[in-house]
């Protein structure tokens, strides 16, 4: 694991009630309570992949966004520049982290909603657009299958839901054997 730059990035979440507040602020101290407007991260322009991240994004084959947040996990790096042009010539998964509507852990589902934006797995999806070749969604969401494929993005419909260290290893071979089959076409 590599950080994504070696120059100081902040996550500021505006907020309807606080204003603007850092992210560890809105997440720790206010448990994720004030209604968020929007996503900036300062710092962000003057920043740059740091030199083992794009060492091992040029050299990689996949990328695989795990089920993390989109609004302040992923799209920071995404949002580095020069990330996003190197990462557009990868082949790239992503695995939902919502299911059936919510969020395993974290704000996403809360997120999406106070963006105005149903939480699902084809809104995470259809977050990432063309960035994609594949997406793994739960089974509880597989309605959204055809709409995801409709979008130009395979989909793969399993377990997601990752419970114990068995279901890990199961999402990981998964996942792995998906993006075999992707690229094969």
């Amino acid at each position: 694991v590599f950080p994504m730059s070696d120059s100081p990035v902040h996550t500021i979440v505006a907020t309807q009630e606080k204003g603007d507040l850092p992210f560890q602020e809105y997440f720790v101290k206010y448990q994720c309570q004030p209604q968020m407007r929007s996503v900036r991260f300062e710092g962000i322009d003057q920043a740059s992949l740091s030199a083992e991240a794009a060492e091992w994004l040029r050299e990689c084959d996949w990328v695989i966004f795990c089920p993390s947040n989109p609004w302040v996990s992923i799209s920071p790096i995404l949002t580095v520049p020069g990330a996003q042009a190197i990462i557009e010539t990868k082949n790239v998964l992503a695995v939902s982290p919502i299911i059936g509507g919510q969020t395993v852990k974290g704000p996403a589902a809360k997120m999406y909603q106070e963006m105005g934006i149903t939480p699902s797995a084809r809104a995470v999806a259809e977050h990432y657009g063309k960035l994609l070749r594949g997406f793994i969604l739960d089974s509880v969401d597989k309605e959204q299958a055809t709409l995801i494929d409709q979008c130009g993005i395979i989909p793969l419909v399993t377990n997601t839901l990752m419970s114990d260290n068995q279901s890990r290893i199961e999402l990981a071979k998964k996942t792995l054997s998906f993006a075999e089959k992707v690229e094969k076409g």
